[in-house]
């Protein structure tokens, strides 16, 4: 459970704010299938954090327990760049004729190849002792934030305080990777 439940709550609140929740939105007014827009959504971020949980457990026993605590901070401090920098709109893929599902799965799985979700399940594979439960928990969260995306809609999601929420969130993670950075090169 030590990968689980950080790595859930880490990329809950990072999925949040994020544009591929915002595409699954745009996808699931489109295509009038809020469903199976979530489900290959899931899916497309499934095997993405399956490939960065992996990358994770392959390298943890390369690195000192300070070198996995300075990666987790360098994900923090990553992902609140990411947060306080502004955020361009997906592409809408109006010229992909997939189907929603294909549509879908594809479209975010390009979206979200590298995000700040692959990173820090990434580094929480590599920092507990559990990858698998750090994709689990990855996996889950990103499921429950594209679930109400495609149920809300565009419009609804559009409507969200979205650029509040990414400054709080930015400034919580670099205050958080900050120390956790300052912690493993024992400066403090």
């Amino acid at each position: 459970m030590d990968s689980l439940v950080p790595a859930f709550v880490a990329v809950l609140l990072a999925q949040a704010g994020d544009r591929s929740p915002w595409l699954v939105a745009i996808l699931a007014d489109r295509f009038g299938k809020p469903f199976t827009v979530a489900l290959a959504a899931f899916l497309a971020h499934a095997a993405g954090n399956a490939v960065a949980a992996i990358g994770g457990a392959l390298i943890a026993p390369l690195l000192t327990p300070d070198a996995r605590q300075l990666l987790v901070a360098l994900a923090l401090l990553f992902a609140s760049m990411g947060a306080l920098w502004r955020q361009k709109p997906p592409e809408r893929l109006d010229g992909w004729k997939l189907g929603a599902f294909a549509t879908s799965l594809f479209g975010v799985f390009i979206l979200a190849a590298g995000d700040t979700t692959q990173f820090l399940t990434f580094a929480f594979a590599a920092h507990g002792p559990s990858p698998v439960l750090a994709a689990i928990g990855a996996t889950i969260a990103v499921l429950a934030v594209n679930t109400a995306a495609a149920l809300l809609g565009e419009k609804a999601w559009r409507k969200l305080p979205i650029r509040a929420y990414r400054i709080g969130f930015g400034l919580l993670c670099l205050t958080t990777g900050l120390i956790l950075a300052a912690g493993a090169l024992r400066l403090i």
